[in-house]
């Protein structure tokens, strides 16, 4: 019996032991030990172990799992939405690099504003520009009409570049008007008033409108300074006024820790250096003293009295 067992152990060892991989070793064993010395009644339980095993093997191969065709079709499904995504995004891109190069051509316009030349001169030429704005957004707004209720999706590929031109023309507007562009008044400037009016599901982000008046804003400081620089002192109380009445109105908004409140926070220096270019010019006496008038009565009328 050892004898037997131990002829089995260096037949396992050996590579030719098992032919057939998917049969189980151990019956395979038995049944070499069976066959040289084992009684009948073990000799056919071995014989028997086998062919439950192989039987074993073909259910557990018959019952792997395949591939479920509503499962491929779903996927399918998503293959074809994410190609036409990418096709669309790629449409968006191309107008946003447009819309990206006529904000560049503004702003190397708007910077001549800092050299003291006429406000007219300077405007004339990114004024020129909002036409060609307002016909590229129209182009953008017709590409999102293919895929109603989608414009968050497809908002932050244009998000920085409305910014920006948000901020350019509310410069623009203040240097005609001194007073601020409204949500309104941008909407109309940009085209998109009109798909708003229409229930369509574009327009200006209120967002992406005040982050673009932040913006302006930080152009402003830079502004009085050159002005100041080029003879006009009166105007760092112009400025003073309208940032100071802007500032007083973004506290008004429940603002978040997000980029909005970041840019909200720089306004606030923005003001503060402006108040420290009017201190400079109200203390060295170059700016009127607007209680002059109230002065002028109050050291006259002792006068009358002696």
């Amino acid at each position: 019996m050892k004898l037997a067992f131990r002829n089995a152990y260096f037949s396992l060892s050996s590579r030719s032991l098992n032919p057939n991989p998917n049969l189980p070793l151990l019956p395979f064993l038995l049944r070499r030990v069976s066959d040289s010395v084992a009684p009948p009644s073990l000799r056919r339980l071995v014989m028997e172990t086998p062919c439950s095993a192989s039987m074993a093997v073909g259910e557990s191969e018959s019952h792997a799992p395949l591939s479920s065709p509503p499962l491929e079709k779903q996927f399918e499904g998503f293959c074809v939405q994410l190609d036409e995504s990418g096709v669309l995004r790629e449409r968006i891109r191309a107008v946003v690099m447009e819309i990206e190069s006529t904000t560049r051509l503004m702003h190397a316009g708007l910077l001549l504003v800092h050299q003291a030349r006429p406000s007219p001169e300077v405007l004339e030429r990114p004024k020129a520009q909002i036409g060609v704005l307002k016909e590229l957004y129209n182009r953008l707004a017709e590409i999102l009409r293919e895929c109603p209720a989608q414009y968050y999706r497809y908002h932050g590929d244009w998000r920085g570049e409305t910014q920006t031109v948000v901020s350019l023309l509310a410069f623009m507007h203040w240097l005609e008007t001194g007073n601020l562009l409204l949500h309104t008044e941008a909407q109309e400037k940009l085209g998109s008033l009109n798909y708003a009016v229409n229930n369509l599901d574009f327009g200006l982000d209120v967002e992406d409108y005040l982050i673009g008046i932040c913006f302006m804003s930080s152009e402003l400081p830079r502004f009085v300074v050159n002005q100041v620089t080029a003879g006009d002192y009166d105007c760092p109380r112009k400025v003073l006024k309208f940032m100071t009445e802007l500032h007083a109105a973004f506290r008004m908004l429940n603002l978040r820790n997000d980029f909005l409140r970041k840019k909200f926070d720089g306004m606030k220096y923005d003001l503060r250096r402006v108040e420290e270019v009017y201190y400079d010019v109200k203390i060295r006496g170059l700016t009127a003293n607007d209680d002059s008038t109230g002065d002028t009565t109050n050291q006259e009328q002792p006068q009358g009295l002696v």
